[in-house]
């Protein structure tokens, strides 16, 4: 089988598999850009494995006049760059030693061993420069039935990273085909390895839980991940019934997948996953707005974009379809502009008397549907 793109023929990516090639070792392409190439999906990444060590990756590079960087030269990676981009090319390893978390490493001269220490069988593909797609723990036939597998056991796969669980879910909520069920050996390896899960750090689940809310519809995977205990694990308090209404509901609005807004229907705070701070009051403000029951406010004070979440969280949540006024709404709020400033207000009152008289005047505007104007608030 052969794998192409413009991916795979530009300049640069051919000029780092070619600098390596011409010196006596193999290049592969590997991963996701093969994964990706095979099922049609764009490609972004382009990482590079081979048999070259590192110091050896650095020598040919410079020779070839592209620019290396050690980026992760103990691990075996050093990205070389070629016309401006940058590609990762990581020497074959074999796992000496995990510990759930990190592994110790040895670098191999077989490809085999470097891709049985890869995680799932559609992730250990590998193309050559000519797209020769290599496979040597049967990931094509998975690939082709879009089925998530462990390479090898279960058990293993997951006790050498805890990580790999929630990427089990993440990847299955991307690539996989829900009619086809998951795999029975994958899910008691999980079921197995929770305990583990408490060892992972809340920025590394917070990025992979994003990362998998941010498939076409994620529901399903979470709902196992609830069935086989991970979520309330990594997320507690969470509950996945609201997910899937909140999924129709966005298909229904063309509201696009927003990681964060499914976050919130989950119905936690996100404090457990050490977000950034504009996540983490993004996801308070969807909190506080909740309990708002008007919406024409909330887009008043939020924005539109925002309105509409809120919509679509009250009614995944209720289990209902969007109010048919809810556009309307959002529009009155969006175009309100409350007519008294500060200076209407003074001399007669300055500091906190100004500041809670303006705060009242606020409350009976929105209050009144934004009808009362300049003269019937100052009355």
């Amino acid at each position: 089988m052969r794998v192409t793109g413009d991916w795979l023929r530009a300049a640069p990516t051919q000029a780092v598999l070619r600098m390596l090639e011409a010196g006596g070792h193999s290049a592969y392409t590997v991963g996701g850009c093969v994964r990706n190439a095979l099922m049609g999906v764009p490609v972004s990444d382009v990482d590079i494995a081979t048999d070259a060590r590192p110091e050896q990756v650095v020598a040919l590079a410079q020779a070839a006049g592209l620019k290396p960087v050690p980026t992760g030269i103990d691990h075996g990676t050093i990205t070389v760059v070629a016309d401006g981009i940058g590609h990762e090319v990581t020497t074959f390893r074999a796992d000496v030693q995990t510990d759930g978390r990190r592994a110790v490493v040895r670098f191999s001269d077989h490809v085999e061993e470097d891709a049985t220490r890869r995680d799932f069988t559609m992730n250990a593909l590998y193309a050559d420069a000519r797209g020769h797609v290599l496979d040597p723990v049967g990931g094509l036939p998975d690939l082709t039935a879009r089925k998530v597998r462990f390479i090898g056991d279960a058990r293993a796969r997951i006790r050498e990273d805890y990580l790999r669980i929630l990427r089990f879910f993440r990847f299955t909520a991307w690539y996989a085909d829900p009619s086809q069920g998951m795999d029975p050996d994958a899910l008691a390896g999980i079921a197995d390895g929770l305990d583990g899960l408490e060892t992972l750090s809340a920025e590394r689940v917070g990025q992979e839980l994003l990362k998998l809310l941010g498939a076409p519809d994620p529901a399903p995977a979470v709902a196992c991940m609830a069935q086989v205990g991970a979520l309330a694990r990594v997320l507690p308090g969470a509950s996945p019934d609201a997910l899937g209404p909140l999924i129709h509901i966005e298909q229904g609005a063309d509201l696009a997948p927003d990681p964060l807004r499914r976050l919130a229907v989950l119905g936690v705070d996100g404090s457990q996953l050490r977000l950034s701070r504009r996540q983490q009051r993004r996801l308070s403000d969807y909190r506080a707005a909740l309990g708002c029951d008007n919406l024409a406010e909330t887009a008043w004070r939020h924005g539109a974009a925002f309105a509409r979440d809120v919509a679509a969280l009250r009614a995944a949540s209720l289990g209902v379809p969007l109010a048919p006024d809810t556009d309307a709404l959002i529009a009155q709020g969006v175009s309100a502009v409350f007519p008294v400033k500060p200076r209407d207000l003074m001399p007669g009152l300055q500091g906190p008397d100004l500041g809670k008289a303006l705060k009242d005047l606020e409350t009976r505007w929105v209050a009144s549907g934004f009808s009362l104007t300049k003269a019937e608030l100052l009355s």
